[in-house]
């Protein structure tokens, strides 16, 4: 099976059962403060998951795009990777564990959709502890719908394991069971021991069930819910390996041809030595990750902060691997146009955005190239003395110079040097790294509340006031907004003026003033085209899209001043905003500008 597929069987299947298919989300989250990417396919979905209507109705499901870099350090083993894609299926209360379990069991056992071996699959489901009880309803529903084949494959695990969320410090959360599948050669235990799934490699978890029944408060109750969803994962990746019988998502079809420029480059066969096969498969993760992030319409480039940072860390970490595998010479582009050949037609962004994808990877490869040389002059001078631990961490810290070239070197110069030392400042390096990157703002979308929606509808009426004033040709190209402030980017070729700051800071205000009716309207995304909403048109949407208007008298009836196609959430009249202030505006990259703004 390939992967286009699986994609389709997946969403054929929940399209036979009623669901609308909802295209991928941008991987640059726009609403949602507290993370830096898109980590699963129920983020874009919060507002709705909260109770807000969603034009394709309650039942929802597609193949999501993600990156996650909270375990970033982990990848090269067979199974893990920064960006993967993510099949899910939602009930907005709608159908809950009775339905949710038998779709999954239909779609993998069934002979018409995945048709795996009912015999080697187990679950798990939560174990209950002092804030919710034992599930054992869904343990009930997976022996009665498994015709008791599962009898002795059902493990009980903690809130660690089998609990999600909630997304941030409150909200909706609540048990899941997660399906795993037997990957080794033999044949797969009739019965499992308690823990198995939590720790045994040969069971790879491919799908997770989330049962969102309850709210969690700010004093850390759990109420059960009024609106009960489902929320539902399976990895795309681990998916087709185990349907295609094997244990190494880097040896399916969406890697292969990736390995095979990796080879050819490095002379390393994939597959003959155990630290060479470390190394190919994070130079193809990270490299594949990175043409994803920069593809994105909304795109980001490598950078010293925030998202840029991650890009640069991929990047980066992908460069250093290929050096270790013997390849000399700038190679990201080269691998990035088999990423890009390889998903194209599932994702046209990649190959729409591709000048911008190879232009950035070979300016941020010489760049790397010219640090490394700065951190060897640098290693140089500290030689004379011998190489501490910390000069190791130094040199990795200021000049971004490999520890594993520090330690080659140091080693071929006959150097001691002490690893415990670089370890333990790496350790709280890394610390603070995941504190910055997973934990950016305290809480969710759900948390930010009222501050949030405030912003995001100022966001609208920013792009509609810098259209007015510096033109049309002004189109988004990012925004992320957190419980304190906005950020913009947007298309201009030159930094802006004060009278032009003021003027859009003034117009944004008199519309704040004004307070007009933010209206929502659902359509389809040609109507939204022809009425003039602003929107990636691009993009693949829905039927139906979520198109938020600002009505405006003053400019003459039925004329509106701001019209977007958007996920929200939102205010419901400008009047709510406040008095709208532009801190900042910078350049972002070249040809983009940033704007930084609050509401007080």
């Amino acid at each position: 099976m390939t992967a286009g597929e699986l994609r389709e069987k997946y969403l054929e299947f929940f399209k036979s059962k009623g669901h609308a298919i909802i295209p991928s989300a941008s991987l640059i989250p726009e609403n949602d403060p507290s993370v830096l990417f898109t980590t699963a396919g129920m983020h874009p979905l919060v507002p709705y998951l909260m109770g807000q209507k969603h034009p394709g109705g309650a039942r929802l499901a597609n193949c999501q795009k993600c990156v996650r870099t909270d375990d970033i350090d982990e990848v090269g083993d067979k199974t893990h990777h920064t960006f993967f894609e993510m099949l899910g299926n939602w009930s907005l209360g709608d159908y809950f564990k009775d339905d949710a379990i038998a779709f999954s069991w239909e779609f993998l056992t069934s002979e018409d959709w995945l048709n795996l071996d009912p015999k080697k699959i187990a679950v798990s489901v939560f174990a209950g502890d002092e804030d919710a009880p034992r599930d054992d309803e869904a343990a009930k529903k997976w022996l009665e719908t498994s015709g008791e084949i599962l009898e002795g494959r059902i493990d009980y695990l903690s809130k660690v394991k089998n609990w999600w969320g909630p997304a941030g410090i409150t909200g909706p959360c609540g048990p899941d069971t997660e399906m795993f599948y037997w990957v080794g050669a033999e044949s797969a235990p009739e019965k499992i021991n308690p823990g198995d799934l939590a720790d045994h490699p040969k069971w790879v978890e491919i799908w997770n069930d989330v049962f969102m029944q309850y709210n969690k408060t700010a004093e850390g109750k759990f109420v059960p819910l009024a609106q009960q969803n489902v929320d539902t994962g399976m990895g795309l990746e681990r998916t087709l390996a185990v349907t295609n019988g094997l244990d190494d998502n880097y040896k399916t079809e969406l890697f292969s041809p990736i390995i095979s420029v990796i080879e050819k480059l490095s002379g390393k066969k994939y597959g003959e030595f155990v630290e060479a096969d470390k190394s190919i498969r994070i130079v193809a993760d990270h490299l594949r990750s990175a043409v994803f992030i920069i593809g994105d319409d909304l795109g980001v480039p490598p950078s010293n902060t925030g998202q840029g940072y991650i890009v640069r860390r991929l990047l980066r970490r992908a460069i250093r691997y290929g050096k270790i595998l013997g390849i000399k010479n700038n190679f990201t582009k080269q691998i990035a146009e088999v990423v890009i050949e390889n998903y194209k037609d599932a994702y046209s962004e990649v190959e729409r955005n591709n000048g911008r994808i190879l232009e950035e990877l070979e300016k941020e490869e010489n760049k790397f190239r010219k640090t490394l040389e700065h951190g060897l002059a640098e290693f140089n001078k500290l030689s004379e003395k011998g190489i501490t631990g910390k000069d190791a961490f130094d040199l990795y810290q200021s000049y971004g110079f490999p520890f594993e070239i520090t330690k080659e070197l140091a080693k071929e110069r006959g150097l001691k040097m002490n690893e415990e030392e670089f370890a333990a400042e790496f350790k709280k390096h890394q610390e603070l790294s995941r504190t910055a990157s997973a934990g950016m703002f305290k809480g969710g979308l759900a948390d930010a509340g009222e501050q949030t929606k405030k912003l995001h509808t100022a966001t609208h009426l920013l792009q509609a006031a810098l259209r007015q004033v510096l033109g049309t040709h002004v189109a988004q190209k990012g925004s992320n907004i957190n419980t304190e402030r906005l950020r913009f980017d947007f298309s201009h070729p030159a930094k802006m003026t004060s009278e032009e700051i003021k003027k859009v800071e003034d117009l944004v205000n008199e519309k704040i003033k004004a307070n007009l009716e933010i209206k929502r309207e659902e359509m389809t995304p040609a109507e939204a085209k022809a009425q003039g909403a602003l929107g990636v048109f691009e993009a693949k949407y829905g039927d139906k899209v979520s198109v938020y208007s600002t009505p405006d008298p003053s400019i003459g009836s039925g004329h509106v001043f701001s019209m977007e196609i958007c996920g929200g959430p939102h205010a419901t009249s400008t009047g709510e905003l406040g008095h709208f202030k532009i801190l900042k505006e910078e350049a972002s990259s070249a040809g983009v500008r940033r704007v930084k703004a609050i509401l007080e």
